[in-house]
């Protein structure tokens, strides 16, 4: 399934190595910042795929405070601190030919897009 702006993939059954700073395992439900990375070795006969996961402490310099995670053609969402998101519109340019219902349904379909993207269905 593909949605806008999004290139949505499952990958079955990996092997994920972790390098975490302070917890030994990864918490169910926490959030961690660093980098993903899927390494591959083909060595003489020995194929070795495996992800590799190494948690990062962004310096504040770094940390951009609410980052946006959708930027869309009328919107944009913002994830806050607390992990909530925040929906933003972009400038709208009324002139001739602007349609108001057209506009209108637009948004609501990227809005269903990008939270589509972002939230999981329980």
């Amino acid at each position: 399934m593909i949605k806008k702006g999004w290139n949505l993939n499952t990958e079955v059954c990996v092997d994920l190595k972790t390098q975490l700073r302070d917890d030994l395992r990864m918490k169910a439900g926490k959030g961690y910042l660093g980098v993903l990375r899927r390494d591959v070795v083909c060595e003489d006969f020995h194929y070795d795929e495996h992800f590799t996961f190494r948690e990062e402490r962004l310096t504040p310099a770094v940390c951009k405070r609410n980052p946006r995670v959708y930027v869309g053609r009328y919107i944009t969402i913002t994830r806050k601190d607390d992990g909530t998101y925040r929906p933003n519109f972009r400038p709208i340019h009324t002139g001739p030919g602007f349609n108001v219902e057209h506009y209108a349904s637009s948004v609501a379909n990227e809005l269903l897009w990008a939270l589509g993207g972002l939230v999981e269905e329980e």
